[in-house]
């Protein structure tokens, strides 16, 4: 398709679709949508390869409030059914089909981990239009005889590439294989490995392949930067580069769930406004935090990719990479969080020698060699620069041309210094003492800058094409 409809009412949707996008604030349609609405609307199987960011969710929820406006719900057996692989990811597609399908008469159940379900429940009993799960949790259900799926004709398996990496494609294989009337199947991606290819050409049926380039715009307007690290003074380096770099909000990505947990905690103490987000905490929790870091009451939200991905954050100035992203791909995605709706963004990426390989590859697939960014340390006082530790080699070889001459004085001097000792002990008891550890050096000491005290509200709804 080389003509992209203008508007949304070009892709023949409801007048009640229509007016729900325009209370909304959306006027065009994004690339991706442009081109999907219309052949899932013609009943095709879709494949659809976009970034995080690209309008993704509407592609699909759009035509399927369209295609399920004509139909009736049956007890305990979803029309359609959405397949999430985080609980995020699961009830942002869940405000989708609040927000456009306000004029409909659909129902919707959301079956996540971390959420009552009794009220959940009672709906699915009744017969739901459309039921959006985690597999784990869907799967749950099934074998307790709580949901029935055997009348889904629309499947959407959303995020596919991250259902490889959370290990959930065993469980979607399962799950298809019990739809026995799905009639479309559409698969959404912002990559696609190997494996998530064999999984279309296993299930989908001369699916229609739709690929968006990722946006110029974000080559141009993220400024990104590797800033060397030592590996044992990062967090150091990270409170000085959020000083130098008059740094007020950001979202801070960590590779595992425990450096997210301790990371907060870090910058908590230090002053700062910093809270975690993260697979292991409750539902409830982590929806409380994403609202208020919407609401600038959380200036530093850190988080590890499973829980970012998908999140509805769509205005965020600086993206900080505490950790380099295991691949290439999560770098872009990383990234891609700022830089959006025609706002410059800037993106930091601590780097240690130890992460060498792993940023010849981001540098490889991005085509370009990224920028450094020195965070040097404090300098040393004046006079102990070069060769003031004790170790070093300029104080070891001064040692060793001072032992011949001071050996005689020590061995003439011993006997006195044994017998103050042992006077000293008669009179008093003796006292064991340790060393006082040694303060971690940091950028702030015991001053945080005010700025960094001052929220910055982020923006979580972007009105250039619906999300």
């Amino acid at each position: 398709m080389t003509d992209h409809p203008k508007s949304f009412a070009d892709l023949g949707l409801r007048e009640e679709i229509l007016a729900a996008i325009t209370e909304a604030g959306y006027t065009e349609p994004t690339p991706i949508q442009a081109q999907a609405i219309p052949r899932i609307l013609e009943r095709r199987d879709v494949v659809g390869v976009a970034q995080t960011g690209t309008g993704k969710t509407a592609s699909f929820t759009l035509p399927m409030l369209q295609i399920l406006a004509a139909g009736r719900t049956r007890a305990r057996m979803p029309r359609s059914l959405i397949l999430s692989p985080t609980r995020e990811l699961a009830t942002q597609t869940a405000r989708n089909f609040e927000i456009y399908g306000k004029n409909l008469r659909l129902t919707m159940a959301l079956l996540i981990g971390g959420v009552g379900m009794g009220d959940q429940e009672r709906v699915l009993e009744k017969g739901v239009d459309v039921l959006i799960a985690t597999p784990g949790r869907l799967l749950d259900w099934f074998e307790r005889g709580k949901v029935l799926l055997g009348g889904v004709e629309i499947l959407v398996i959303d995020e596919a590439d991250r259902m490889l990496d959370m290990g959930f494609i065993p469980d979607v294989e399962r799950i298809v294989g019990l739809l026995l009337r799905r009639q479309q199947t559409l698969l959404f991606s912002a990559t696609m490995p190997k494996e998530v290819r064999r999984l279309a050409d296993k299930f989908l049926r001369d699916p229609v392949t739709i690929e968006v380039a990722p946006p110029e715009r974000k080559a141009e307007l993220v400024e990104d930067v590797f800033v060397p690290a030592d590996p044992h003074r990062k967090r150091d380096a990270l409170l000085r580069l959020i000083e130098t770099q008059d740094v007020g909000t950001a979202m801070i990505f960590c590779n595992t769930k425990r450096e997210v947990s301790g990371l907060a905690r870090f910058l908590a103490r230090k002053g700062l406004n910093a809270r975690d987000i993260h697979g292991d905490l409750d539902q409830s929790v982590r929806q409380a935090t994403l609202d208020a870091f919407g609401r600038g009451e959380i200036t530093f939200l850190v988080a590890t990719d499973v829980a970012a991905r998908g999140l509805d954050i769509t205005d965020m100035p600086v993206v900080i990479n505490f950790d380099v992203p295991h691949t290439p791909d999560d770098y872009v995605h990383r990234i891609g969080r700022t830089g959006r709706a025609g706002r410059k963004g800037r993106a930091f990426t601590l780097v240690t020698p130890a992460d060498g390989r792993a940023v010849a590859a981001i540098e490889r697939q991005t085509g370009r060699t990224i920028p450094r960014l020195p965070i040097l340390p404090a300098a040393a006082p004046e006079g102990e620069a070069e060769g003031a530790a004790a170790g070093s080699p300029r104080r070891r070889a001064a040692k060793r041309s001072e032992a011949p001459r001071t050996e005689a004085a020590r061995a003439e001097r011993a006997p006195r210094v044994a017998r103050g000792r042992a006077a000293a002990a008669r009179k008093r008891p003796a006292v064991t003492r340790e060393a006082p550890a040694e303060e971690p050096v940091t950028a702030f000491g015991s001053h945080v800058p005010r700025f960094l005290l001052r929220p910055a509200p982020v923006k979580v709804v972007a009105k250039t094409g619906a999300e």
